[in-house]
């Protein structure tokens, strides 16, 4: 398959002329373009499960086979569809790898399951150390008959308490590896009966819908970007997607 120049659609723009009956999730258009044979195609952007999303080349009219583009994670910024197809009509046709798509892949996730040596690390056997203190995943106490999968604390002097997500990363201004350490145990141990990931899975995903930044690498940079006069906080965060409304 080869391309002409592609024409912008919109980002927000939706499929036209599907029937009734197609029970698939809601697709966004991103891109329009004809083949060399004159075919009109789209490239779209469709809901996957667990929120992960399917970029996929198909014929706008006629149907067919639909091509598999990439897989996009569940925390992965909602432009990274576009950055993904801009990248592929960038290639020349012939160094295009995508494959058709599987039923499958709506419910499979994008990466592969961590290893089973990455997996026996899990259980805090080796601290994250912090200026002051150490944070360790632990199973500590809960409400119920079996106990909770927490980030817990311990400084030089004091004793370890159960702290969230958010706050180990704050201390230690940095997402990761905690971030990782969190969804890697998720992972492991989410039909686990013998313990629980209820309050573990709400913090993950609190930290990664949230708009603060806890990073302290990515905040001095956009100090230094304002300072400098390379941008205006609005045009920074307009850049991220983010809109001030009065």
């Amino acid at each position: 398959m080869s391309t002409a120049t592609p024409t912008i659609c919109g980002d927000i723009a939706r499929s036209a002329g599907r029937a009734p009956a197609d029970r698939r999730p809601r697709s966004r258009v991103l891109r329009r373009y004809r083949d060399e044979d004159g075919v009109t195609r789209e490239l779209i952007a469709r809901p996957a499960a667990n929120g992960t999303v399917l970029v996929i080349d198909r014929d706008l009219l006629g149907g067919g086979e639909e091509r598999l583009i990439a897989h996009l994670a569940f925390d992965e910024p909602p432009g990274n569809a576009l950055l993904a197809v801009e990248q592929y009509l960038a290639a020349e046709p012939s160094a295009r790898r995508c494959r058709a798509v599987e039923p499958s892949d709506s419910i499979a996730a994008p990466f592969p399951a961590p290893s089973q040596e990455a997996l026996r690390d899990v259980h805090g056997t080796d601290p994250v150390d912090g200026s002051t203190c150490a944070f360790r995943l632990r199973r500590v106490p809960s409400g119920m008959s079996i106990p909770a999968l927490r980030w817990t604390r311990r400084g030089d002097a004091s004793d370890t308490e159960t702290v969230s997500l958010r706050e180990a990363i704050a201390t230690l201004e940095s997402y990761e590896p905690l971030r990782s350490i969190t969804g890697a145990a998720l992972y492991r141990y989410e039909r686990d009966p013998t313990v629980s990931c209820t309050v573990l899975r709400a913090e993950l995903t609190r930290v990664l819908d949230s708009a603060i930044v806890l990073n302290r690498g990515l905040r001095e940079a956009v100090v230094e970007k304002v300072s400098a006069g390379g941008a205006s906080m609005s045009e920074i965060a307009m850049r991220c997607g983010r809109l001030k409304r009065d």
